[in-house]
Parts: C-alpha cells; structure tokens; sequence
C-alpha cells in the first residue's frame, strides 16, 4: 500500500459564478462559516433558532437537499460520533441524513444499500465495511447521476473509483496513523521487548493501512518480537480483541513490553485485562484519538493515540456533497481523494485539551 501525505493536499473547487445568485451565495457562506453568530447558535442547538422548512432553512431561501449515509458500524464509538457529525451539519446546511447502519456486517450493509439505490437522493455517502462490498450498489446510483462520496476507506480500489461511480474519496492517511503510533509505542519501550498488535478488519483498507504503518516501523526496531509472530485481527469487536489479548498475555512468562490497537475501543476494551498482572505496565498505543481515548491519556490508560478525524470526514463528505449539487459541479473537477490531517496524541505532544474540544460532539469538528 502506497504511503500518503499526511496533510490536506487537496483543495475544494470554487463554486462557478452562475452557480449561486450574489444574496444565496454571501448568505450560505456566511452560515457555512464557523465563526459567525448564527452558526454557533444552531452549533448549540440553542432553542429558538429559525425551523428548517421544506424549501431550506428560515430565511435563506435554499431548497433542502436529501442525502444517504452508511459508515461500518454504530456500535463502534467512532462510527458513532460520525453519525453525529452528519446529522448536526446536515442541520446547519439544510442537508436531511438518511441513516443506514453498516452492523459491521458487509452483507447487511450492502442488503440496505441496495433497497435504497432507487430513492431520491441528492447525494450519497459511505464508508464500506469491506472494500468492494458496494460497488454494485454505487454502479446503479451513477447511472441515476447520483454523487457518490467514499468515507474513511475505500468503496473499491482506487484506480476504479470513477468508473464504478465514486466522486471521491475523504480519508486520513491510514499509514501515518498507523505508523506514528506505532513509532510512540517504540520510543516508550525503548526499542525492545515484545509487542502485541491487535488489528481491526483484514479486508478494511483502513486497517491495511494501519498493518502498513506498524509494520514498517517495526522493521527499524530489530529487537522487538511481536507475540504470536503478527498482528491479530479481531474485526473491530472489543470481545473479541480482549479475549485474543488475554490469551497472548497468559502464554508469555516474562512481561510484556507494548501493545498497538487498530482502534481505541477496542485498545480500552483490554486495558483492564492488565491489572493485577506481570503486564500491569505495558505501553498501550492505539488509532482514533476521540474523547474516550484522549481521557484515558489524560488519566494513566493510554500511552498515545493517533487521531482519525472521524468528525472532519463526516462533515467534509456532507459540505462536499452539497456544494456538488447546489454548484452543479463535474465529476472531472472534483480531486479522487482529500487527505484528512490526523496528529498524535499523549501527555508530552501538549495537544490533548485542543483535541479534547474539537472532539466533543456539541462541535463536531475533528
């Protein structure tokens, strides 16, 4: 897997000049923007604010528009907050988010997706439990000139994004995550000892990504053994992952140095199991870095997280997705992919209490 920048790299494209009269464009941006009045009122969900008709909200005169969102699974504190971030934007856009939850079950996810394909939609957006898993689905919306955005991994392979009828595609750079926290748990090991690595899904390519980052990291690192000899993929189920942790820890004698999760939850999930153990000061690396990660940084848990901005690309999907049907924008000008920054996280990077307040759910921003 090809290595990505870890910032953004690409830009949205301007609105066209015939795209919105002068009054609807300085009045959309004004609410798109953060820091007016009015977006922090509904940011708030503050009482009193103007009601959302059927034609958009009070006073701008913007039809409302219609979108389909999936990601993998809302048991998942991650996917969760996502949903989150989609339904607060959509308010504050004029978007309605139509739900469709993904189980963590490709087939159940794909078998929602397609009764819907015939809706109205404006636009769509999902995150896939398993690359490819939807690409018949998203073939039927492209021939109905419905927009199609994927979220955090890939619908299908990239080099066959558009002709299946994938727009684009919002996602952090998975290997970065994957390897800059793996490079913390290094540093707070010195360089040596055993480690365990704990996956999420082997068919998700976010979780590719994250194997990728460890992996090359470990290569610089000659003296740390991974127990079991790789990593352990336990489909993103926090039972799962602590019952495969507790068993790697019970065939080990000697202490355990480390540990890598794909995934807070399911690195939190473990935690506990360490109590009272030869492994009671294990370092606990993991991927995600919202606010039951950052709190177990701040309390002793975690050793570091590295952020996967769930909210920035939830939110980046809706605004893209609506800035595509009010500006009538072309396939050929959007870019293939926007790359969502993700920083490390831990006591020392003295960025905790700014991810802390980006993460909560009244803002929604990271």
């Amino acid at each position: 897997m090809n290595e990505r920048p870890s910032a953004l790299t690409d830009s949205i494209p301007a609105p066209t000049p015939a795209a919105l009269n002068p009054t609807s464009r300085r009045t959309f941006l004004e609410r798109l923007a953060l820091g007016t009045a009015a977006t922090v009122a509904l940011a708030g969900c503050q009482p009193g604010a103007p009601a959302v008709t059927e034609n958009g909200a009070a006073g701008t005169g913007r039809k409302k528009l219609r979108a389909a969102f999936s990601n993998a699974g809302l048991q998942s504190t991650w996917c969760a907050l996502g949903k989150t971030t989609a339904d607060l934007w959509g308010g504050l856009l004029d978007v309605e988010v139509v739900w469709f939850d993904g189980e963590f079950d490709p087939e159940k996810q794909r078998n929602k997706i397609d009764n819907i394909v015939g809706d109205p939609w404006d636009f769509c957006a999902f995150q896939a439990v398993q690359i490819d898993s939807l690409a018949a689905p998203v073939k039927e919306l492209k021939k109905r000139n419905i927009p199609v955005i994927s979220m955090d991994t890939l619908l299908v392979p990239m080099d066959k994004m558009r002709e299946t009828g994938v727009w684009l595609e919002v996602t952090p750079d998975q290997v970065f995550m994957g390897e800059t926290s793996s490079r913390y748990l290094m540093k707070a090991i010195g360089g040596k000892g055993k480690v365990i690595h704990i996956g999420g899904l082997s068919a998700h390519s976010g979780a590719q990504g994250r194997e990728a980052g460890f992996n090359k990291v470990l290569k610089e690192f000659p003296d740390v053994k991974v127990v079991g000899g790789g990593v352990r993929w336990c489909d993103w189920k926090k039972q799962k992952a602590r019952d495969t942790f507790e068993t790697l820890l019970a065939q080990e004698k000697e202490p355990i140095a480390g540990a890598f999760f794909h995934s807070d939850d399911m690195a939190l999930a473990c935690l506990p199991a360490l109590k009272g153990t030869i492994h009671e000061k294990m370092a606990v690396t993991a991927v995600d870095g919202q606010k039951d990660g950052l709190l177990s940084i701040r309390e002793g848990g975690l050793t570091a997280t590295t952020v996967n901005p769930v909210c920035l690309i939830h939110q980046m999907a809706l605004v893209i997705g609506q800035f595509i049907v009010r500006n009538q924008e072309k396939v050929e000008d959007l870019p293939t992919e926007i790359i969502t920054p993700g920083p490390l996280v831990a006591k020392d990077t003295n960025n905790l209490d700014a991810m802390l307040y980006l993460a909560n759910p009244l803002h929604c921003l990271v």
